[in-house]
């Protein structure tokens, strides 16, 4: 006798559209696209606008051959689905020559321009450490690249609401093209987070340019705004106060040896800005920047600092010293203070005492990260203030440096401290400890 039943189906036929798009999102596009061969309803999830919303593309400068397919399959992916695109994230790796750059300049030309004509969901754009002050960048290749660039900006205007060109090593004038673009359509943009940080090239005063102070008027609804020291002034505080005050969450600064930061900001400009806009949180990034004369010029008092990184490199100089730093400047942000990263190369002092002192003032201080010369009994008192209650730490990542070759005796000395400290460091803190040579 003929059995006409239907045959019987796995449990994968019942799911649910919603976890089957689920299951897709955790494949690549490789796996994406055989998974999508199985039947009509898998075919229909590959087809989803939710699985394409987020792409990273990476542009390999020495490819292999799978890095080459991944690349190619990624940009054909972006391509077909690119009208359902919210984030996109462009990746530049280790760019070699200017042959490469041409190649991806073209690209970026044909791609940018699909996305224009078809997307109107692009919310976030990243393209970080572009470099463009580099010689593989020619003259008119640059020109070309950013003009199609500020063709795109222009375009998504009224869509983008964050845009990161971290790194692009750009003339004053380029830069402020390339952010006039998100303003062009209506002279004003609420476009609320901006990521800057080393979008200038070296060594420029961005902080006395009217043309910076007009580009940045036109912002009407930052919430996060990241970029360098270089372009701080009172006319910028006074055009934040204006324009974002009862938006602005965060400023991060970053502040580099190389960039200018000599120039004198008032301390009423960072208390208006921090009146007009209560919710507001700095955090400052100081690399090589460590003479407490230059950090004092910078680090005032009415400044509503959350967090300071303060990173020496390895250099070592004896014609600085770190305890004026910590005695006298950081103790002002008692109050606020929740993150504190100290980098340093002080192997003409020992900061024991004052550390612990400025760690038990901060009263809202919940992450430490320490690397520098100290003494592994600052260890044992920093966990017993902690087992005591006098900090409320819950990060402490700290690497401490011996001029030693051998290291047996301190890291025994800390593995007797963990233990003691073992019922603490398990239940309630992110803990790493370890010590490293510094010969």
């Amino acid at each position: 006798m003929e059995d006409d039943s239907e045959p019987e189906q796995g449990s994968w036929a019942y799911l649910p559209d919603v976890c089957l798009r689920h299951v897709f999102r955790w494949l690549d596009d490789r796996d994406r696209s055989r998974a999508a061969l199985v039947c009509k309803k898998w075919s229909c999830a590959m087809y989803s606008g939710s699985l394409w919303r987020c792409r990273t593309i990476t542009f390999y400068g020495q490819p292999s051959r799978a890095r080459t397919l991944e690349f190619q399959s990624a940009l054909w992916y972006t391509k077909k689905f690119g009208k359902y695109l919210k984030h996109l994230e462009i990746k530049l790796s280790n760019p070699y020559n200017t042959p490469f750059i041409k190649k991806f300049q073209v690209i970026m030309r044909g791609l940018l321009s699909h996305l224009g004509k078809c997307n109107s969901h692009l919310v976030s754009l990243s393209i970080k450490y572009l470099e463009l002050d580099c010689l593989i960048w020619k003259n008119v290749v640059r020109a070309q690249f950013i003009e199609n660039l500020a063709a795109f900006l222009k375009r998504m205007s009224n869509q983008l609401t964050y845009l990161n060109l971290k790194g692009a090593r750009i003339t004053l004038e380029e830069g402020c093209e390339l952010l006039n673009s998100l303003s062009s359509l209506t002279n004003r943009s609420f476009i609320s987070e901006i990521n800057i940080e080393d979008f200038f090239s070296l060594h420029l005063s961005v902080y006395s340019s009217a043309l910076f102070h007009q580009t940045m008027s036109k912002f009407h609804s930052l919430t996060i705004l990241t970029f360098n020291y270089n372009c701080i002034s009172d006319e910028l505080l006074d055009i934040l106060r204006e324009h974002s005050s009862h938006s602005l969450c965060t400023l991060n600064i970053k502040c580099h040896i190389h960039d200018p930061h000599g120039q004198v900001v008032s301390g009423m400009s960072w208390a208006n800005l921090a009146k007009r806009a209560p919710k507001l949180n700095v955090n400052f990034s100081f690399e090589r920047v460590m003479k407490h004369d230059h950090l004092a010029r910078i680090l005032l008092v009415e400044i509503p600092v959350r967090s300071i990184s303060l990173r020496s490199c390895y250099f070592s100089d004896p014609d600085w010293t770190m305890r004026p730093t910590l005695t006298n400047l950081l103790p002002a942000y008692w109050r606020g203070l929740q993150k504190l990263t100290l980098e340093l190369n002080n192997d003409h002092e020992l900061l024991d005492d004052e550390l612990l002192q400025l760690i038990l003032s901060c009263k809202k201080l919940l992450f430490l990260k320490v690397w520098a010369f100290l003494s592994v009994s600052f260890m044992e008192r920093l966990l017993q203030n902690r087992a005591e209650r006098k900090c409320i730490l819950t990060t402490i990542k700290v690497r401490i440096y011996t001029a030693q070759d051998d290291s047996t005796e301190e890291e025994q000395l800390l593995a007797d401290i963990y233990r003691k400290f073992k019922y603490l460091i398990d239940s309630e803190l992110n803990y790493f400890v370890i010590t490293y040579p510094m010969v």
